[in-house]
């Protein structure tokens, strides 16, 4: 969603461009049409279904998109118009019933008036109440196709693919699947009781033969190869050892149910997995290059997430220097890379995840990602990598040296009994290789809001002791490694040299580099200079100096250019 001041700052730049090139996914400006308030009305109903189908977003209400110069793009909205009478009509002509927020924005063009209406679609698909749709996919309305309803219900986990009767007979069920789901889930500790249940009888007690009728979601946890190519079109896994992006020197394919899947691609990928040994004391530990618990996660993940409906196999790339493992289908209703690692669960596959639950082979809370990503970050490794590629979800494991330090760090920490949670490890991860860190970047790290970061910073400095804090105060405030700990990690750079000083400090620093400076007749400094020496940055510096020539007048203002200078020239002294 946009917000008013958002939508302001755009409206600046109607003198150069069409309001058309400033529209994106979630944003669109509508000219309002005062001829006909029907017209207009049914016209707002299209293009609320049509937001709220692509994920929603912020329509802008009179505003021409195709006019340049803003006087006249802005004939604005009529003041009589009641944004309670459009909620209701939108409200009573959609189904589901969508109930926009309208926001005003006074502006000095037009009317005086613009509204913004906001669309949320947290139950998509949507038409209008004579069953017509359209899906915003870019900067337009597209139909709303069979297709396009097919994969909006699976986004929305509303259609469980799962959870549909197999045609499949109970001797489809495959010894070997079962007796490897059984010893996945012991290894687990699901309960024993579960566990001594005839074959029949585990699968009912999972839920997944409703009436005594197979689901696909019993082909999959335990169906045969030849039940699962009759049922699950396309289904099936290819691990491929990659020699660069275009060859590969071994492949393997299977169609197994997923606990022999699980089995058999973590048997290939721990093949060539290298160990790193670690001696402490007597004893000796082994640390994999791509962590068995992250690996687990990522690969269940991907089987049951996977949009069984598309024909496309898990396929896993195994590169001399990361791992790739993908499966069809996006990411599910409005979970992104950007907020995955805390985001509420919404599996694609309901009745196949919950008996994953059950034998607690997945978490009902959503903590595999947690989970993956610390078994990296405790090893001083960075993260796994998530993307959406077109209709798929990847997840990279990058390759890369176990740091003992940072895993003896976390170790004596946890011993002492201050666990280290993903968020203060993202965080230290980062401040491990980059000399500060502000609430900023911490909440985009850590996907979190601004909030909530702040406060893992001050826990992290005030609690315990990891951090110090520089600048102004605020917004600019940020976070430095304590040079200890930066030194004990085994952190890039001299923190040192690298660290920020305060805006008082520099002031001090520079006036002595420069009093210095002309007395050996030396030239003055750049701002790019006095970027590096104070590691301050443009804004900061262009501040410090205009208070420091406010203050001394010996002080001479460089002028522009590059290699414009600020120079020291003692009173009495000519130029």
């Amino acid at each position: 969603m946009r917000s008013v001041q958002d939508v302001r700052e755009l409206l600046d730049r109607l003198d150069e461009v069409e309001a058309d090139a400033l529209e994106a996914q979630d944003l669109d400006f509508k000219r309002w049409d005062g001829r006909s308030l029907p017209d207009m009305q049914r016209r707002l109903i299209e293009v609320a279904v049509c937001m709220a189908n692509g994920g929603g977003g912020t329509v802008v209400l009179g505003v021409a998109d195709r006019v340049v110069g803003r006087a006249a793009a802005i004939p604005g909205v009529p003041l009589e118009i009641d944004t309670n009478a459009l909620v209701r009509e939108i409200y009573t002509h959609t189904d589901p019933r969508l109930t926009p927020d309208f926001e005003e924005l006074s502006v000095p063009e037009g009317t005086g008036r613009l509204l913004l209406m906001q669309v949320r679609g947290p139950m998509r698909p949507y038409t209008d109440s004579a069953g017509r749709g359209t899906i915003r996919i870019d900067k337009s309305c597209e139909p709303l196709t069979g297709s396009a309803r097919r994969d909006l219900l699976m986004a929305s986990g509303q259609a469980d693919f799962s959870a549909q009767p197999a045609e499949a007979a109970w001797s489809d069920l495959s010894p070997s699947a079962l007796e490897a789901l059984r010893r996945a889930a012991r290894a687990e500790r699901s309960p024993e009781d579960l566990l001594t249940l005839s074959d029949r009888g585990l699968i009912d007690t999972l839920g997944l033969a409703p009436n005594g009728r197979l689901t696909i979601a019993a082909l999959l946890l335990a169906g045969t190869p030849e039940a699962l190519a009759r049922n699950v079109s396309g289904y099936g896994w290819t691990h491929l050892r990659m020699r660069n992006a275009t060859d590969y020197t071994d492949r393997a394919d299977g169609g197994e149910a997923l606990p022999v899947a699980l089995a058999r691609l973590l048997d290939r990928v721990m093949a060539d997995n290298p160990i790193a040994t670690v001696q402490q004391g007597l004893y000796h530990f082994e640390y994999r290059a791509y962590p068995e618990l992250a690996l687990r996660e990522a690969l269940l993940n991907a089987l049951c997430h996977a949009d069984y409906q598309r024909g496309a196999p898990i396929i896993v790339k195994q590169y001399p220097r990361r791992l790739e493992i993908g499966n069809p289908g996006g990411l599910v209703g409005d979970i992104t890379p950007e907020n995955i690692l805390h985001h509420p669960p919404a599996p694609r596959n309901p009745l196949l995840v919950n008996a994953l639950v059950r034998l607690r082979l997945v978490n009902r809370s959503n903590l595999g990602i947690s989970r993956m990503f610390k078994a990296f970050l405790l090893e001083g490794k960075p993260p796994p990598i998530i993307e959406e590629r077109g209709e798929s979800v990847t997840v990279t494991f990058q390759r890369h040296e176990f740091s003992e330090a940072f895993r003896r760090f976390a170790e004596e920490e946890s011993e002492a009994g201050r666990d280290l949670d993903v968020d203060q490890l993202l965080v230290l991860h980062h401040l491990s290789g980059h000399p500060e860190i502000d609430t900023a970047t911490a909440a985009r790290l850590c996907q979190r809001g601004e909030a909530l970061a702040r406060e893992t910073l001050n826990a992290m400095e005030t609690e315990r002791g990891y951090l110090e804090r520089g600048g102004a105060g605020g917004r600019g405030s940020y976070w430095t490694l304590r040079a200890d700990l930066h030194r004990r990690l085994g952190g890039s750079g001299d923190p040192d040299r690298q660290r920020r000083i305060s805006l008082e400090a520099a002031k001090t620093r520079i006036l002595s580099l420069l009093q210095e400076r002309a007395a050996r007749g030396e030239p003055g400094l750049t701002n790019e200079d006095l970027r590096r020496i104070t590691h301050l940055d443009r804004s900061q510096v262009v501040r410090l100096m205009r208070e420091l020539r406010t203050a001394h007048p010996e002080l001479r203002d460089p002028g522009r250019g590059r290699g414009a200078q600020h120079c020291w020239v003692p009173a009495g002294t000519r130029e």
